[in-house]
């Protein structure tokens, strides 16, 4: 039992690496509309070039952990969910052969800038899909019944919430690694999307507590509202700290650490709304928890490589960090 908490605590905070850490530089492809100008383009491109694919590890060694430890879970999830997995699949494969092909092309440029775009939008759409989806709960037979139950107006609400956060966090990224144009450019989008993340995040708040009784008996029986308020006065706080330091020239970094605090108290507000279920109502932690041989033989390499994986990341973004100056080629 204690085991199966572990690795609940673990499968968290995969998710949320990798939500923040993937998160900016799919924001960068979802921004390339605004920033219409070959040069700032390039160069939002160089400003993840060296991080992009590190960061996608944390999506890999979540779904290594949830097919490890939790492999009911894991089968559920994917069997209801197949069609947005394999969409957003796709688009990150569109994405990544992007960033190898457009540094290259000349009269195709356009087109893999379009790839870029268009695959890291459709990527985190799919992902606000599926987050959707498993707050609000596929039925069990959902693969029988209908390859779409998953597609729900709270679902794509959700969806839309996550694009303008991953929005959000690459503003705050782009001020903190550019000058100049880009740099202003992305301050007065990441105030727009301060006030749009805000909204969106009490619209999700609001709509789970009317549909969902368990979750909404969770946050208002006996004393849990007064324990659970941190949390939205907190987000609160985050949310008009960083309208109000977001093109600032003091301290750059603190914009995009305020970004990611309000992702870090959003997922805390859905486990406190979700636990102990991984599926909602179908399956909690140790109904979908692997058998103890299992968790224990994962256990030293999840010792021995989870520091290596956060070792590496540190140092990779240690050496590139400061900003980033002129385009130069490839990368």
């Amino acid at each position: 039992m204690e085991l199966a908490f572990f690795y609940f605590l673990l499968l968290g905070f995969a998710i949320l690496m990798y939500v923040v850490l993937d998160g900016f530089d799919l924001g960068i492809g979802i921004l390339y509309p605004w920033f219409e100008q070959e040069q700032q383009r390039d160069q939002m491109m160089r400003s993840i070039s060296h991080v992009w694919d590190g960061n996608e590890t944390w999506l890999v060694f979540g779904g290594v952990i949830l097919f490890g430890a939790f492999p009911a879970a894991y089968s559920a999830i994917l069997s209801t969910l197949y069609v947005p997995i394999m969409i957003m699949l796709i688009a990150l494969i569109f994405r990544g052969v992007a960033f190898e092909y457009r540094f290259k092309a000349h009269r195709s440029k356009v087109w893999w800038d379009r790839a870029f775009a268009i695959g890291s939008t459709v990527a985190a759409f799919c992902q606000g899909l599926m987050l959707g989806a498993v707050v609000q709960g596929v039925p069990a037979d959902a693969i029988e019944a209908s390859s779409l139950n998953w597609l729900s107006p709270f679902a794509i609400l959700t969806a839309f919430s996550v694009m303008v956060g991953y929005a959000l966090l690459a503003c705050c990224y782009l001020h903190m690694k550019s000058r100049g144009a880009i740099r202003f450019r992305a301050a007065k989008l990441g105030r727009v999307l301060v006030v749009a993340v805000m909204v969106a995040m009490f619209l999700v708040s609001v709509w789970t507590l009317a549909a969902e009784p368990e979750i909404r008996a969770r946050w208002f029986s006996g004393y849990n509202l007064l324990l659970l308020s941190p949390l939205p006065l907190m987000s609160l706080w985050v949310g008009q700290r960083l309208l109000r330091d977001l093109g600032r020239h003091r301290n750059e970094q603190l914009s995009f650490f305020l970004a990611a605090a309000l992702f870090v108290l959003g997922l805390a507000g859905l486990v406190v709304g979700l636990f102990p279920y991984l599926v909602p109502r179908q399956l909690t932690i140790w109904q979908a928890q692997a058998p103890a041989s299992s968790l224990e033989f994962m256990l030293p390499g999840v010792l021995i490589f989870v520091p290596l994986i956060c070792a590496y990341t540190l140092w990779g973004y240690r050496i590139f960090s400061g900003k980033v100056e002129d385009f130069e080629e490839g990368y």
